[in-house]
């Protein structure tokens, strides 16, 4: 008898609600960078109306990686316990609350309190949405369905600048707060309504199911932090993230300032140029993640799909190392735009290398790891970025090293995992 379906060839409709599932984790990365992008691009009118310094800014970034960091550290084993639809709904609540919470604040205390609320229910977006791939989507469909969803948070870079100017101008900067904020709430009616493990789901057809578990089972394990303090797995994509993901909070927070500063735009002017960043942003995201599945369903090793396209990635942001020395403003937003387009072709494969080398249940706590690795890098950053122009005034020596952050993390990875397995290998030893 001819079977249903197999891994390799599926000639029957098998459905699309997983795509509808994908789509719910686009929007909530969607609010979740927009409700954090709104300091940003509101720096430099509450720098002048609160008095900050250039070293305040930096702290109060700081909190919010201090607090993303620990938030990564407990996220990822929440979900991982709690379930996604549980755990999901938990982050949602805690940052839109928090992103609410920075109208009522009037000094740089204050926001480094609301920074750090925002940081701790943050952290839940990228385990939570990691953990749901994996458990919706066969391998072959994961990198995409990463690049899609992971194209939320330039959408969200994107509805920022042409929102929140906009808001604030007219009704004042809390309002921008409290607006963006809420749209978290809202989506979680939509995601509590919406949301059942695949197996649970009413409104998921049995040739859907069937196609969403066409990979081999993974082995039932669990995870703790002392299993994956051990594995070089686990080392490769941290270490790549903490060296990665701080170029990324860098272009979220000091982008902004540094078009006003360098380029002299203004609130009411800053919207279109960091539109075409993140518009061009996100079609690096998903063309990152068609491009390692499109070499895979040509046949090629995992390994050398995912590898490949993390090294075209960051060749294309070495020439941001560039953009300081520049004075016409649309070359800037050019390399900026190709930097920026790169680094989301990059976090679409990075996400996607824990599935490869990871059993479904320990992904969330890889990539809570991960974040957290990310979120010190990004501390350290925030921190010497405040310095640095406070004494400098000069953004040559930010832009020069975030050019060369996404090759030495390839070297990493490399280092650490010379060969990517067709399949995810369990853990050596559950305690």
């Amino acid at each position: 008898m001819q079977p249903l379906l197999t891994s390799t060839d599926v000639r029957i409709p098998v459905g699309r609600y997983r795509w509808r599932i994908c789509a719910l984790l686009f929007f909530a990365t969607t609010i979740n960078y927009l409700d954090r992008q709104v300091l940003g691009l509101l720096a430099p009118q509450l720098q002048e109306a609160l008095g900050w310094s250039e070293l305040d800014y930096g702290r109060i970034v700081t909190a919010f990686q201090a607090a993303y960091a620990l938030g990564f550290l407990g996220m990822g084993t929440l979900m991982d316990r709690l379930g996604t639809r549980l755990g999901y709904a938990v982050a949602v609540g805690i940052w839109s609350l928090a992103a609410m919470a920075h109208a009522l604040a009037r000094n740089a205390l204050g926001f480094s309190f609301a920074r750090f609320a925002l940081g701790l229910g943050e952290a839940g977006n990228f385990p939570a949405a990691l953990k749901t791939v994996a458990e919706w989507f066969p391998k072959r469909e994961r990198a995409l369905a990463v690049g899609i969803f992971n194209a939320g948070a330039n959408v969200g870079a994107i509805v920022a600048p042409l929102t929140v100017p906009y808001i604030a101008l007219t009704w004042g900067w809390p309002w921008a707060f409290l607006l963006t904020g809420a749209l978290g709430l809202l989506w979680l009616g939509f995601w509590w309504q919406s949301y059942r493990p695949p197996a649970d789901h009413p409104r998921l057809t049995s040739p859907e199911l069937a196609y969403i578990r066409q990979d081999p089972p993974d082995p039932a394990v669990r995870v703790s932090w002392r299993q994956l303090a051990g594995e070089r797995r686990a080392w490769a994509f941290a270490l790549a993230k903490f060296l990665t993901d701080p170029v990324w909070w860098f272009y979220l927070y000091w982008l902004p300032k540094f078009l006003f500063e360098t380029h002299g735009l203004t609130l009411d002017q800053i919207g279109w140029p960091l539109v075409v960043i993140y518009v061009v942003s996100d079609l690096g995201s998903i063309a990152g993640g068609w491009f390692s599945s499109f070499l895979l369903h040509r046949g090629w090793s995992v390994n050398a799909a995912r590898k490949l396209t993390l090294l075209l990635c960051a060749l294309a942001v070495l020439p941001i190392g560039l953009v300081a020395r520049t004075d016409d403003l649309w070359t800037a937003v050019a390399l900026i735009s190709l930097a920026t387009a790169a680094h989301q072709a990059w976090s679409a494969n990075l996400f996607t290398l824990t599935t490869d080398l990871f059993p479904r249940p320990a992904v969330g706590s890889v990539v809570g790891m991960g974040g957290m690795a990310g979120a010190i890098g990004g501390m350290g950053v925030a921190t010497a970025a405040g310095w640095i122009l406070e004494t400098t005034g000069s953004y040559f020596w930010l832009f020069g090293a975030a050019s060369l952050a996404y090759l030495i993390g390839l070297a990493l990875i490399q280092l650490c995992v010379p060969t990517v397995p067709p399949q995810p290998r369990p853990l050596p030893f559950n305690p």
